[in-house]
Formats: structure tokens, C-alpha cells, sequence
């Protein structure tokens, strides 16, 4: 009897292991975490197949799509996800990021902007303010780039290329020292870091 129980037991449990593997493996968030972002996609596609409305699946999907460069197709899927779900602050923000990366400007920051005003404790909040500081410099807008970037550092930061951006953009626009400062931080998180070694070079005898 005993033998018997174990043995269901141990069939019981692999079963289990197989169904939780075949879970995981479908699991287009599970997948994209994992890297894997055209395997995500298509799991998210199916997903749509059977029910057009869910909009988890535009939002993973939309990830994916980023992750792997495919930015106009991001851009369209983004969209379409925001007629369903107007106010879902995760797609506005991936379609921000989208737009940003198909170089249109205009409709990048119109997307960042929504989602920094609706969205202050967004885990996407830093990301925002970041691509805003980047936008900025695009535009050779300096002091709107050390506002946007500087907003971004206080809510992450320990990313040093953001110190790096930051330091750029004062750089550009004649806050040396300010510069310098977002400078050393970056060579504090990086010391190995060649480009905030170059802009601390660049700037630190124009500090007066």
C-alpha cells in the first residue's frame, strides 16, 4: 500500500512539475522577463486571438516589441492597446518609448508628459523623465534637458549613464560646475566610465 502511494506520489509530482513548465514556458510576462521577446509576442498574439480586449497582452506585448527594436510595430500596437484602455499609463509610457526611438520627438513628449503628470510613483516614472532630459537634448533645450534629467537621477539614482546625461546637458549649457558634480557622481557609481572621465575633463578647468 505504502509502495502505492508513493508511486502516486511521485507521478502526482511530476505532473505537476510538467504542468508548471508548460505554464511558465506560455507565460508571455515569464518570457519576456527571460528575454526571450519574439516568443512573448507571439504568446501575446494568441492571447489576442481569443480575446481581442485583453489588454495585459498589449502590455507585454508592447515590452517585448521595445525590448527587440521593433519600434513601429510597438508604435501600432501601443496604439490600438490605448483604444481600448485610454488611461493605461503602461502603454502610454511604451508608446513614449516607441516614439522616441522612431526619432518623433513631438509625440514621444506628449506620451512621457501624461505619464509624468498622471503617474508620479510609476515604476516607469524615472524611465519617463529620462527620455524627456534625452528629447530635450535632441532639441538643444539644456536647461529643460537639466530639469527633466535631474528629476529622473532623484527618482533612480544609481544609473550612472543618467549622471553622465545630466552632466552633458549642464555641460551644454554653461553649468560647469553643476556639470562636474553629475560628473563625479557618474565616476562614483562607474569609476570606470571613459565617457564621464571625458566630460569631467572637458569641464573641470571652466569651473571658476
Amino acid at each position: 500500500m505504502k509502495k502505492i502511494f508513493l508511486t502516486l506520489t511521485v507521478i502526482f509530482c511530476i505532473s505537476c512539475a510538467q504542468l508548471f513548465s508548460q505554464t511558465q514556458q506560455k507565460d508571455a510576462l515569464v518570457l519576456y522577463h527571460n528575454g526571450k521577446y519574439v516568443e512573448s509576442v507571439q504568446v501575446c498574439e494568441e492571447e489576442l486571438k481569443e480575446n481581442p480586449n485583453r489588454i495585459e497582452s498589449y502590455v507585454v506585448m508592447c515590452w517585448s516589441l521595445v525590448k527587440n527594436k521593433q519600434y513601429a510595430e510597438a508604435e501600432q500596437r501601443a496604439t490600438e492597446g490605448l483604444v481600448i484602455s485610454p488611461y493605461d499609463m503602461r502603454l502610454i509610457e511604451i508608446l513614449g518609448e516607441a516614439r522616441y526611438y522612431l526619432g518623433k520627438n513631438t509625440g514621444a513628449m506628449e506620451q512621457f508628459q501624461k505619464y509624468v503628470a498622471n503617474n508620479d510613483n510609476g515604476s516607469r516614472i524615472g524611465a519617463a523623465y529620462y527620455f524627456m532630459g534625452e528629447i530635450f537634448i535632441r532639441q538643444g533645450r539644456y536647461q529643460h534637458a537639466d530639469i527633466a534629467l535631474s528629476s529622473a537621477v532623484k527618482k533612480e539614482p544609481l544609473i550612472d549613464n543618467w549622471w553622465i546625461r545630466l552632466g552633458y546637458a549642464r555641460e551644454m549649457a554653461g553649468n560647469y560646475l553643476e556639470s562636474l558634480e553629475a560628473y563625479d557622481e557618474a565616476l562614483r557609481l562607474n569609476p570606470s566610465s571613459v565617457d564621464a572621465s571625458r566630460g569631467r575633463e572637458r569641464v573641470k578647468d571652466k569651473v571658476k
